[in-house]
């Protein structure tokens, strides 16, 4: 599914894959979260629960994520302060549920608290 996110000064297009979280994030379209920062990450809370399906230890640039844990996505566009040179290594096991298809420098102005709504294209 082609998406995009978009940012209070800028936005991003994305596909989520249409796997079965993918799909049940899909039927929430449109989200509107607030933007948290850890390293090289931005993260924010979805209204989904699921388990995560197929878990990953490390993640490459412009993947999307998923932690059930806080019900959180989470975009991936550089290195993580845990991360060992250009191999992003996330906090704890995540899905992955999607990629950006935009260039990844719009992504460091992002700012903690910022708006995000994910939408259909």
């Amino acid at each position: 599914m082609e998406g995009k996110i978009k940012f209070e000064n800028s936005e991003i297009e994305i596909e989520i894959f249409e796997t079965e979280l993918g799909k049940k994030i899909i039927e929430k379209l449109p989200i509107t979260s607030k933007a948290r920062l850890w390293g090289k990450e931005i993260y924010f809370e979805i209204p989904v629960k699921s388990s995560i399906q197929n878990p990953k230890n490390e993640v490459e640039k412009g993947d999307i994520g998923y932690w059930p844990d806080g019900n959180c996505m989470c975009l991936f566009f550089g290195p993580t302060p845990i991360s060992k040179g250009e191999k992003i290594i996330p906090a704890s096991s995540v899905e992955i549920i999607g990629k950006i298809k935009s260039d990844l420098k719009i992504l460091e102005n992002v700012k903690s608290g910022e708006k995000i709504t994910v939408e259909k294209k």
